[in-house]
């Protein structure tokens, strides 16, 4: 708990095992509500998180990696966090972070913060494949420059959010695959919620998940399209409900959430 607020590590997993322990033996003690959510695993994810005693919540299939995070959100949401704080268990970003970042929106410094990747200049010599680190940058300038903003990155997958965030954005709107983390941020910026950075290494090894040149294609052209539907919509050309305050929230779902709960606090 920081300045009065729960704290909250949502972690989307698949095929995780190998990182599993390792990230989780670093999680700082403030942390309230552990959450893994297990996109169906063919590896021993779940087992391992179980004895982790970590809330462990497990998809009937793999649903993608966005779906995956809107129930990591849900779960904390219902469990009831302030702070959420999605975190890969891969181990590619480190969990000794968390504590600066859950501050600053425990304090109300910001509603979002990300664990920026290109801020401390050391991202390739983390391992990042020279092809996703110009990417990365080659988006990032386009975006900054159709969403009126200035953010060093918008690609990290290290983020924590207030729980306003979580509850008003339209996030059901939003895609099941990897370009859900850029359709939120694009939310973010869209209704005015304050976003800050903190420096943060990344390490690329074997077991450290990382989608293919194929996929990084795939979404690339996803940021590329939903920029431009950030700046159509804002322009008053288009009216899509991913940038609309009527789109479906997980908020709407809460209340009969609530009523499905067993006594455990797990669904029914």
């Amino acid at each position: 708990m920081i300045n009065g607020k729960r704290i909250a590590v949502a972690m989307p997993a698949y095929n995780a095992e190998k990182t599993l322990e390792v990230t989780v033996n670093e999680l700082p003690e403030l942390v309230d509500i552990r959450i893994l959510v297990d996109d169906s695993s063919s590896d021993r994810t779940v087992e391992l998180a179980r004895g982790l005693g970590l809330l462990v919540y497990q998809h009937d299939r793999n649903y993608g990696y966005g779906r995956n995070q809107q129930t990591c959100y849900r779960e904390a949401l219902a469990a009831g966090a302030d702070v959420v704080i999605m975190l890969h268990p891969d181990y590619q970003y480190t969990p000794l972070l968390l504590t600066a970042m859950a501050s600053m929106v425990a304090y109300d410094v910001y509603d979002v913060v990300l664990g920026s990747r290109i801020i401390g200049g050391t991202a390739l010599m983390g391992g990042m494949p020279l092809y996703k680190y110009i990417s990365n940058r080659a988006l990032t300038a386009f975006e900054n420059l159709f969403l009126r903003v200035k953010l060093s990155e918008y690609h990290t997958g290290y983020r924590a959010f207030s729980r306003k965030v979580l509850c008003e954005l339209p996030l059901l709107e939003n895609s099941d695959d990897f370009v859900f983390d850029n359709q939120m941020l694009a939310q973010c910026v869209y209704f005015g919620f304050r976003i800050g950075e903190v420096s943060c290494p990344t390490k690329y090894f074997k077991e450290a998940s990382s989608i293919n040149f194929r996929r990084s294609v795939k979404y690339g052209f996803g940021v590329l399209a939903t920029t431009l539907q950030f700046a159509l919509q804002r322009a008053g050309i288009i009216q899509l409900s991913r940038f609309s305050d009527k789109g479906h929230k997980l908020e709407t779902e809460l209340t009969s959430y609530y009523a499905s709960k067993s006594e455990d606090g797990r669904p029914v």
